[in-house]
């Protein structure tokens, strides 16, 4: 019995915890979403106490419940959409602020696409509606879509992928989730325009240096669109556990069971809940029994806090970027989806040595994407950002970068002939070239900057794998 030796804990329960997001991404801390709104969409929501009042909506579009409330949003599948929202927007309260979200002062609207726990095409779509024709009165800054349809990932023109390009076109970042399967991803995630995430494995520091690739879906779309864009933490990560569940309950009980001492905790072993799944005769085994019991049942329950497990999935990965864009939009509040989505884009940092096409262009950096926002960007450039443009016989091209002291254009329409076609500052790191369009056809092209560091052209939703280890941006002349 354990009566005699009760005087330290069960087990050590740090080597259980996991470290917050924003340690892992080294993200800044100061910026928390302030003034930026995110809908989610989602297979259910539950009103969890680290969403506090931010709450702005919640849209059930299958109609199966009329408001947000905790007795009647426990079912099973409501639990997804409670931990993107709370991952990328909890602001941590019920573990004292240790897994506070990167957007933890962010509004919320929580929009739910399911029928009886199943996602449906036609909420889905419906839901995309909703947002675009109630964006402007709840202020939709964002929208995180950590769910697929059934289309065929092939298909550019489904009515969810065009949906998608219609908000990104009305001024609404849409991210999506990659998917879990290796293969390509499935619409909303195959539209050019969506930021789509993959998903990176690490348990700490999520850096190039340690992290592996998570199993997501990828690839080329027809022979153009590549996907994801970027990836972000996909496993490791602290989420909440639906209140008032069996694993709920458990969880707080073990938690308590690892972190007690002395008298209290033979108070616990003798006093165990009913109805959690664990035997009434704790108080009977040896410590080592019991620390070996208590082990397995925090690691079952992959319990890292008394309300928190951990989870894993691109679904996670997804809202952990919308969280980052708030925290962008938070900096500077001109910032477009295409401005937003060049800074991603540019300043991930890619795991060398993995398979290209399953990271995009790398892990996402949160710091850096929230400082180039706020430093860098500035209205005139917004303005300016576009794709390669062919008008009255000329081709031109714009390329931001503030830092850069020279940008050349090589490409196949010159055989990459270097010093030839140099851009030319129009102000405040926004640069331009022009040269005569080349006669119809596919090409391939690339920037560089300072005669040394390569860039693919972030405005062109188009690109391809070569045999450098990196992207070709494509141009397409008709």
């Amino acid at each position: 019995m354990l009566a005699k030796d009760c005087e330290t804990t069960l087990v050590n329960f740090d080597d259980y915890s996991v470290p917050s997001t924003a340690e892992r991404l080294h993200a800044d801390s100061s910026m928390r979403g302030r003034g930026v709104t995110i809908a989610f969409l989602d297979s259910g929501f539950y009103p969890h106490p680290d969403l506090g009042d931010r709450i702005a909506a919640y849209i059930d579009l299958g109609e199966e419940t009329q408001d947000l409330n905790p007795h009647a949003n426990r079912n099973g599948w409501n639990w997804h959409g409670m931990m993107t929202s709370v991952s990328a927007c909890g602001d941590g309260s019920l573990s004292g602020g240790r897994y506070r979200g990167l957007a933890s002062e962010a509004k919320v609207v929580l929009i739910k696409c399911s029928r009886n726990g199943m996602i449906c095409d036609d909420l889905i779509l419906k839901g995309l509606h909703w947002v675009r024709d109630n964006a402007a009165k709840y202020h939709i800054n964002i929208l995180n879509i950590s769910v697929g349809s059934d289309f065929d990932p092939k298909e550019l023109n489904c009515e969810i992928s065009q949906a998608s390009e219609e908000l990104v076109s009305n001024g609404i970042l849409v991210i999506a989730a990659a998917g879990n399967t290796r293969t390509l991803p499935r619409p909303p995630a195959n539209a050019p325009s969506v930021l789509t995430v993959g998903g990176c494995v690490s348990r700490n520091a999520c850096t190039p240096e340690e992290a592996e690739l998570y199993c997501s879906s990828y690839g080329v779309i027809l022979d153009l669109v590549v996907k994801p864009e970027i990836i972000a933490p996909a496993a490791w990560v602290a989420a909440p556990i639906l209140p008032g569940t069996v694993q709920y309950k458990r969880a707080q009980y073990c938690y308590d069971l690892a972190v007690t001492t002395g008298g209290p905790l033979l108070n616990l072993l003798s006093e165990v809940p009913e109805g959690i799944g664990l035997p009434d005769n704790l108080y009977q085994l040896s410590r080592e029994e019991l620390a070996k019991k208590l082990d397995k049942w925090l690691l079952d329950d992959k319990v890292v806090g008394r309300h928190y497990q951990h989870v894993d999935g691109t679904s996670f990965a997804a809202p952990t970027v919308a969280a980052i864009a708030a925290q962008m939009l938070e900096a500077n509040s001109q910032l477009t989806p295409a401005a937003i989505r060049q800074i991603f884009m540019s300043t991930a940092d890619r795991v060398n040595g993995k398979d290209l096409l399953a990271q995009g262009c790398g892990i996402v950096n949160a710091s850096r994407a929230v400082e180039q926002a706020h430093e860098a960007w500035t209205h005139d450039q917004i303005c300016e950002l576009r794709p390669p443009l062919v008008l009255d016989g000329k081709l031109s091209f714009i390329f931001v970068n503030y830092f850069a002291k020279k940008v050349e254009l090589m490409g196949d329409f010159n055989d990459w002939t270097p010093h030839q076609y140099y851009f030319h500052e129009m102000f405040d790191g926004t640069w331009k070239v022009e040269i005569d369009a080349p006669p119809p056809g596919r090409y391939r092209y690339k920037f560089r900057v300072d005669e040394k560091d390569w860039f693919e052209d972030p405005a062109n939703l188009y690109r391809k794998p070569n045999v450098w280890g990196s992207y070709d941006s494509i141009l397409n002349i008709a």
